[in-house]
């Protein structure tokens, strides 16, 4: 619709209340209940009713708000009321708030949509010298008034199906569609004629079932067999006369068409910045699915800091789309009552980007954080079953309540680390438009990799060398009853990315405690006919660790092993008792 335009306006009734005679304010896209220009008994006299019976169905592939909109009818700048939260929607109009909340959600939608009758007004009503209440022109509370009806209903049966690791979302999207294609069938042919195979079977009993509509159900469908049940009954729900139908679709005439001096649209909202708002919008959407997939990760139970930094992060992105929609809606009625410039919108626009609430710097810390969990996710396994606790009062109890002397601790040390991001991030929500600009720039420059030490070569490369030090550890003192070994999140800002903690009856004897690995293959540099000198040289890692060596050692056609202990950690040590003229 252009500004100031003196043809009618035609819009999705989104479930409101919708009357003929009924004062509307293009502005704010709002109703105005009590005040008309005529009065009831007028209204309800000379209306003009016809008949219009038409169904319909469509399958709804995609979760966009665009073809959400399409669906429903609404045009650009009703479209952009809803965005700003202007528009409250009802009964079927309903499926425009609803988002999948996973990307590992597979989803189709099945559109049914019916029509009864149209309702209109006369040039009894609208013919000039007609209005009864003029003085309400000169309220300027309203810039339209509805003159024409569409009634009917319409109902989304919206489809989801959990996707897992292994399974390709387009692929059971795809499969669902050829599924929900075959329910508008039952209608005329009867619930009994849906054959299905047992795979079809064993499939349609994954999907759920979510349903808006504008039918008053007992118990709304949740499963397959249940919105087959729902949608053959949908067409005698209306009632015999279609007395239950309720306003689809309204037409509105300017109420400058008959009186200048009405309120009107002075400038609408151009579509590429209600593109760009909805973009913003959907991008937040995006963004939620992405933290509640991570949220639902099984590193997320072992490192839970991780998770809170992610509900944290997800709150403040909520909160930051509450700013950005109250804003819209500020400043929606404002351009299009003349008041403010469209411009006005436009910087909101790139302030939004310009802040640290830019989309790729959102976007840069999940990668972040989903790199973060893979590392941890990738050493955890390393680690060969060793228990990995979650939390310190955990951790306390395993140390205290160890039957063994010593417990020997794997430390992921970095998981804890404070993040500035989230920090301006917090800020930012806190501050007042005129105190954000250094932040903004502060939260441009900051580089998210280097802030992360999932990205640091020399805190991966600790990681992996600890690891191998404690699982060889671990392996060699298996059978120890006197050593115990776990894993945990500790925070060691000296060590970054791991380190291992030496405790000792419950006390800490070590936070880098470096086991020894094994010694180089030992050199016998000299024989007797009842010894053997072994000169060996230090393990390359945890050498001051070493109190004493154990040398084994067997006769050839022997399969028993002798021990023998160094007294110290010397490497050079005498082997002697040996049986002469033998191989060992």
């Amino acid at each position: 619709m252009e500004a100031g335009s003196s043809l009618p306006l035609q819009v999705a009734a989104l479930g409101r209340p919708f009357q003929l005679g009924m004062l509307y304010d293009c502005r704010t896209d709002c109703l105005i209940p009590g005040i008309t220009l005529w009065d009831n008994e007028a209204l309800h006299k000379d209306t003009v009713e016809k008949s219009q019976h038409n169904t319909e169905f469509e399958i709804i592939a995609s979760d966009s708000i665009e073809d959400k909109s399409s669906a429903l009818n609404v045009n650009t700048p009703l479209k952009a009321s809803f965005l700003g939260g202007l528009v409250e929607v009802k009964g079927s109009a309903k499926y425009l708030k609803d988002t999948k909340v996973s990307k590992k959600q597979a989803r189709v939608t099945l559109k049914y949509k019916t029509t009864t009758k149209f309702m209109q007004m006369t040039m009894n009503h609208l013919g000039r010298g007609n209005v009864k209440y003029s003085y309400v022109f000169e309220e300027g509370k309203a810039t339209h008034v509805v003159t024409a009806i569409l009634y009917g209903a319409q109902a989304f049966f919206v489809f989801d199906q959990e996707v897992s690791e292994n399974e390709d979302r387009q692929n059971i999207e795809g499969n669902l569609e050829v599924m929900i294609k075959k329910i508008p069938t039952l209608a005329i042919e009867g619930e009994g004629s849906l054959k299905m195979t047992d795979s079809d079977g064993a499939s349609v009993e994954k999907f759920s079932c979510k349903f808006y509509g504008d039918f008053s159900l007992d118990v709304n469908p949740v499963s397959f067999q249940d919105a087959i049940k729902v949608y053959t009954m949908l067409p005698k729900m209306l009632g015999e006369e279609g007395e239950h139908a309720i306003p689809v679709q309204v037409w509105l005439h300017p109420l400058k068409n008959l009186d200048s001096t009405a309120a009107q649209i002075v400038r609408e909202i151009s579509v590429g910045l209600v593109t760009q708002a909805q973009n913003i919008l959907e991008d937040f959407d995006q963004l939620q699915m992405r933290c509640n997939d991570l949220l639902k990760d099984k590193a997320i139970t072992h490192f839970p800091n991780i998770g809170k930094k992610l509900k944290l992060f997800k709150d403040m992105c909520s909160g930051n789309k509450l700013v950005f929609q109250k804003s819209l809606a500020e400043i929606l009625p404002s351009i299009r009552g003349g008041g403010i410039d469209e411009g006005v919108l436009a910087d909101l626009l790139r302030e939004k980007e310009a802040s640290p609430f830019n989309s790729d710097k959102l976007h840069e810390w999940l990668d972040c954080k989903q790199k973060e969990v893979t590392v941890l996710q990738t050493y955890a396994r390393k680690l060969k079953g060793t228990k990995l606790v979650s939390s310190k009062s955990e951790l306390d109890e395993e140390i205290w309540n160890s039957e063994a002397k010593h417990v020997v601790c794997f430390a992921f040390t970095s998981v804890q680390n404070e993040e500035q991001y989230l920090s301006i991030l917090a800020d930012h929500l806190k501050k007042s438009p005129s105190l954000k600009t250094a932040q903004t720039t502060s939260s441009q420059q900051l580089d998210m990799e280097t802030e992360q030490w999932c990205y640091s070569d020399d805190a991966l490369d600790r990681i992996r060398e600890q690891v191998r030090l404690f699982v060889d550890f671990a392996e060699a003192n298996r059978d120890n009853g006197n050593t115990t070994f776990i894993a945990a999140s500790v925070h060691n800002q000296n060590h970054e990315g791991a380190s291992i903690y030496l405790y000792e009856e419950g006390s800490k004897k070590n936070d880098h405690f470096e086991p020894p690995s094994k010694p180089k293959k030992p050199i016998a540099s000299d024989t007797t006919h009842e010894s053997v000198t072994v000169e060996f040289s230090h393990p390359k890692y945890g050498s001051k660790e070493v109190t004493h060596y154990l040398i084994e050692y067997r006769a050839r056609d022997t399969d028993t092993w002798q021990a023998v202990s160094t007294p110290t950690a010397d490497s050079v040590y005498t082997v002697s008792g040996l049986l002469p003229h033998t191989e060992y």
